[in-house]
Formats: structure tokens, C-alpha cells, sequence
């Protein structure tokens, strides 16, 4: 991680779960950790237990609106010259169906929500994110946090759209990479898919699987951000040992 020392990594979702344990680490390792999430509070809360060189500081932002995301890059470039990594970190899931034949469908604006948080909101974080990388012509790291779902079709019908989410995710990073790769980019880009990992998402789980810790996830994103700027781990599924796909 010597290569990441002083720099800048914008990580969204970092109030909670994967977001405030990656958080965490990098700014333990020395990075500047720019943390976006509604629940902006909670993320200073967090600053406070920093113990490395680095630091963590919080922004208010609803990725699912373009303008805001916006607004915080140009703040990040205003203020540190802009993002030397993204990490592409906030979720939302909301179980229920996606019809109404049963008695649990979910909400218009929870199917919405599910697809700007999830994708809309990653694609134009990326995209700011790369323009400032090649305005600087620095070659970061984009860290795109998808999820097992994304690459089978779980049985649980409550998931409803948000496997679809996930697979797009996976989609979107492959295109990324080939597009990168057709300019010549050093930019590197992964996708890091977890099983289910113990975070508000899945605070209603009943089920006896094993969980990873978002500690665990976090650990894993640092490893690839560790490998040397040939080498591009472009998917990294973690599962926890004797875990079982719904």
C-alpha cells in the first residue's frame, strides 16, 4: 500500500458496514478517505477512531442524484486535486417482489431506488472519477463493490430486482476494463463480489448460513489495491468457508 501513502480515495457509503470498515484501513494506512453517505454524522464518528497517518472526512450526498455527485468531485478536486481511487461502495436492498402476486411487493420508488443507488450512482461516480485521473494523467484504481448475487440467480424471490443490479455491475466493469484497455488506460478496474456480509442490508436474516465480516470484505479490497500497477485483479469473489448460496 506504499504507493497509496498521502493520496486520496472517495469511498460512497462509508457511514456503515463495508464502507466504514474500508474506510477505516485506508486511512490507517495513510490515505486522505473522502467518505460519502447520507448519514454524513456517523462517518465523523468514525474519523475519530483513525489511529493511522491518514485521515477520514465526511460528505453529505445522495449518489442517486447526478448533481450531487457532481458537486462532491469538484469539492474533491478543489480541495485535494481530486481522487486517486474510487471505491464504488454503496447498496441498497429492500426485500419484497417485484409484482404484486403476493402480498409483499415493493414499492415504485424502492425498484427505482435499487437501480440509481446501485448502478446509475456507480457509473457517474466512475465516470467523474476517470476524468479527474486523466486530467491529472494519474492511474488510479477503481474498486466497483458487487456481490455474489451478481453472478447467479439466487432462489430467495425477495431479492427481487437487486440481483438484476449486481449482474449489471458485473457487466459494467467488463466494459469498463475493455474500454480502458481499447485507449491504452492504466487505470485499473475491479469488481468484488461478497457473499452475505453482516451489514444493515441484511439485518432481517434468519437463515443459519455463515457471514462474512465487512472487516474481511475490507481486508480483501486492500489486497487488491496492493498488487504492483501491472497487475489488474479485474473479479475477486469472497465467500465465507462452508457458506451456502441462497
Amino acid at each position: 500500500m506504499e504507493r497509496w501513502f498521502g493520496k486520496t480515495v472517495i469511498v460512497t457509503g462509508a457511514s456503515s458496514g463495508i464502507g466504514a470498515a474500508l474506510s477505516l484501513r485506508l486511512a490507517n494506512h495513510g490515505l486522505k478517505v473522502v467518505g460519502l453517505a447520507r448519514r454524513a454524522h456517523l462517518i465523523d464518528d468514525l474519523a475519530l477512531t483513525v489511529t493511522g497517518k491518514g485521515s477520514i472526512i465526511s460528505r453529505q450526498c445522495d449518489i442517486s442524484k447526478p448533481k450531487e455527485i457532481e458537486a462532491i468531485f469538484q469539492w474533491v478536486e478543489q480541495k485535494f486535486g481530486g481522487p486517486e481511487i474510487l471505491v464504488n461502495n454503496a447498496g441498497f436492498l429492500k426485500t419484497g417482489n417485484i409484482t404484486d402476486l403476493g402480498n409483499n411487493a415493493l414499492s415504485e420508488d424502492a425498484i427505482i431506488s435499487t437501480l440509481d443507488i446501485n448502478l446509475k450512482g456507480m457509473i457517474m461516480c466512475t465516470r467523474h472519477a476517470i476524468s479527474s485521473m486523466k486530467k491529472r494523467h494519474f492511474n488510479g484504481h477503481i474498486i466497483n463493490i458487487n456481490s455474489i448475487a451478481g453472478h447467479y440467480m439466487p432462489f430467495e424471490p425477495s431479492f427481487n430486482v437487486y440481483p438484476s443490479s449486481k449482474h449489471a455491475v458485473t457487466a459494467f466493469t467488463l466494459a469498463l476494463n475493455n474500454e480502458l484497455a481499447e485507449f491504452k488506460s492504466q487505470i485499473k478496474v475491479a469488481s468484488i463480489s461478497p457473499g452475505l456480509v453482516h451489514t444493515e442490508m441484511v439485518n432481517d436474516y434468519k437463515g443459519d448460513c455463515p457471514i462474512l465480516k465487512p472487516e474481511e470484505v475490507a481486508d480483501a479490497i486492500i489486497y487488491v489495491l496492493s498488487t504492483p500497477p501491472n497487475v489488474n485483479i479485474s473479479e475477486l469473489v469472497i465467500e465465507p468457508t462452508s457458506g451456502r448460496r441462497l
